[in-house]
């Protein structure tokens, strides 16, 4: 059974860092396209970054540069590591596998003085 577990959210001050984490189980997370995804208040789901099999890496320009999305082989995890952290960074955090929608419940992320 496929199952993905986000991580890691939490209150922190504009300028901040947090490193969240996906758990996956039933798959091999190497083997595919993973997503991160976010859902502000009031908003859609909007795509940020993706890790494909290769290792390659893509970013929306709204995170591009603060963002890193990476993953260890060996726990079969995602991560994201978010620095100089904005008050419109606050939403909820998903991860996804390849084109699929998000299977967990997420993680809130919020960026407040």
């Amino acid at each position: 059974q496929v199952r993905l577990v986000e991580s890691g959210g939490d209150l922190v001050q504009p300028g901040g860092s947090l490193r969240l984490s996906c758990a996956a189980s039933g798959f091999t997370v190497s083997q595919y396209t993973m997503r991160w995804l976010r859902q502000a208040p009031g908003k859609g789901l909007e795509w940020i970054s993706s890790i494909v099999s290769s290792g390659s890496t893509m970013y929306a320009d709204s995170v591009k540069g603060r963002f890193a999305i990476s993953r260890d082989n060996a726990k079969n995890t995602l991560y994201l590591q978010m620095n100089s952290l904005k008050p419109e960074d606050t939403a909820v955090y998903y991860c996804a596998r390849s084109t699929e929608r998000p299977r967990g419940q997420g993680t809130q992320v919020t960026v407040s003085s």
